[in-house]
């Protein structure tokens, strides 16, 4: 049995930590005329991209498939091994493909490189050899070369997968700004989750599940009170008779009427509401009216329509929704 050796832990992560973050820092010179000609060949492709690879490169471009399909470059993955055994039937003749592997001499890739290009799709290397048999026989070549591994044996691919991704992230950013990708864009792809929910949810959306709370100036207290109570939400927009905004009142306002011991009988909303409330216009995005409410530490907005009262959007609503 082997007798264990003594580890400082900390400093094995600092260390694997600094050999990726050199080895995502080279990667900066190697972004040149074949990778700029990649991205403009994908942005004006009519087919998709069509990611192949064995071993961990494998699961590097199934990563980087799911990026590119998400920020609006179609993309699908083709196992290097699969392929050669059917799967190559996916390659459509407008479609660009990309081939990833640290050494470019993998059994399997000298298989399916000489098929792919029989096909005539122009192939793309990323690669960590510019000397292989993949680089040479590819149309484009994105470097990817690693000095070590983080790998105490320098063997287990570690530096170089980590190289492999951000290029694939490179590339997926360079298509989204090519083509003024936008976050709206992103929230058509993404409208499941907490993320899509910001970017999609309005405002309107968690209003319009409530009644909406309201007085006139003159009503009684006895109606605002009723009218707080029933609506459940802790507060009433005030009103004039044009329907024009004029104030809010919460339950916090009622309460502290009451400590100063005042005179009720008398009391209307005009008196007891604060002017100038919150507000939101209906087709904000839920996650801003999350912002005002943090900013000026409040649980609820009035909800706007034009110049019109709308409603309430309450803290609740963006805690339910998942928002915060």
């Amino acid at each position: 049995m082997k007798q264990k050796t003594t580890v400082n832990i900390r400093e094995t992560a600092k260390r694997t930590i600094r050999l990726e973050s050199a080895a995502i820092g080279s990667l900066e010179q190697f972004i040149n005329d074949d990778f700029e000609q990649t991205v403009e060949l994908i942005a004006h492709c009519q087919g998709r991209v069509v990611m192949t690879g064995i071993g961990k490169s494998a699961i590097i471009a199934q990563k980087i498939v799911a990026t590119l399909n998400s920020t609006g470059t179609p993309a699908l993955f083709m196992h290097a091994a699969d392929a050669i055994h059917g799967d190559l039937g996916m390659i459509t003749p407008e479609d660009v493909v990309i081939c990833i592997s640290k050494s470019g001499e993998s059994p399997e890739i000298k298989v399916l490189v000489p098929l792919v290009n029989n096909l005539g799709n122009t192939l793309v290397a990323i690669v960590g050899k510019p000397d292989s048999y993949l680089a040479r026989s590819a149309h484009f070549v994105l470097n990817t070369f690693v000095t070590q591994e983080a790998c105490p044996n320098n063997l287990a691919p570690t530096s170089s997968t980590t190289a492999q991704m951000v290029m694939g992230d490179a590339l997926a950013v360079c298509l989204m700004e090519l083509r003024g990708f936008t976050a709206e864009d992103f929230a058509k792809f993404h409208p499941g989750g907490t993320l899509g929910k910001k970017l999609y949810l309005k405002v309107a959306d968690l209003s319009r599940l409530h009644q909406v709370p309201k007085v006139m100036l003159d009503s009684t207290l006895r109606t605002v009170i009723v009218e707080i109570s029933s609506k459940m939400l802790g507060v009433t927009g005030v009103v004039n008779e044009a329907g024009g905004l004029e104030g809010i009142i919460t339950d916090g306002d009622l309460r502290r009427m009451l400590e100063k011991n005042m005179d009720a009988s008398g009391v209307k909303a005009a008196d007891i509401m604060s002017r100038n409330p919150k507000t939101i216009q209906h087709d904000e995005l839920a996650v801003n009216a999350l912002e005002l409410m943090r900013e000026y530490d409040i649980t609820q907005l009035l909800v706007m329509k034009g110049d019109q009262y709308h409603g309430i959007i309450h803290l609740h609503d963006l805690i339910r929704e998942g928002i915060i």
